[in-house]
C-alpha cells in the first residue's frame, strides 16, 4: 500500500463522518421544502403513503451520494496536490 494511501485514511474516515452529518443537514432542508413539512416520513409510518416514503428515501439517497462523492472527489484532489501522488 502506498504511504500516501495510508496517510489519507484517518483523514478519509474523518471525512466520510463529516460528509455523512452534512448530507443529514441538506436533506432536513430539502425535506422541509419538497415535502412541507419539517420531518421525512418514517418507511414504518403507516399513516405515510408508499409515495411520499419512496419519494424521501430516493432524496436522501441522492443527497447523501452527490455529498460523499464531492467530498471523497475534494479529499482526494487535495491529497494528490500535496503529495503528488494518488489516495487511492
Amino acid at each position: 500500500m502506498k504511504a500516501a494511501a495510508i496517510a489519507y485514511k484517518p483523514v478519509g474516515l474523518a471525512l466520510g463522518l463529516g460528509s455523512g452529518m452534512l448530507a443529514g443537514l441538506v436533506f432536513k432542508q430539502v425535506w422541509k421544502i419538497v415535502g412541507h413539512e419539517a420531518d421525512a416520513p418514517d418507511a414504518k409510518d403507516i399513516d405515510r403513503s408508499w409515495g411520499e416514503v419512496l419519494l424521501a428515501a430516493a432524496l436522501q439517497g441522492a443527497i447523501f451520494a452527490v455529498v460523499k462523492a464531492t467530498v471523497d472527489r475534494a479529499g482526494a484532489t487535495a491529497t494528490h496536490r500535496m503529495t503528488g501522488t494518488s489516495s487511492g
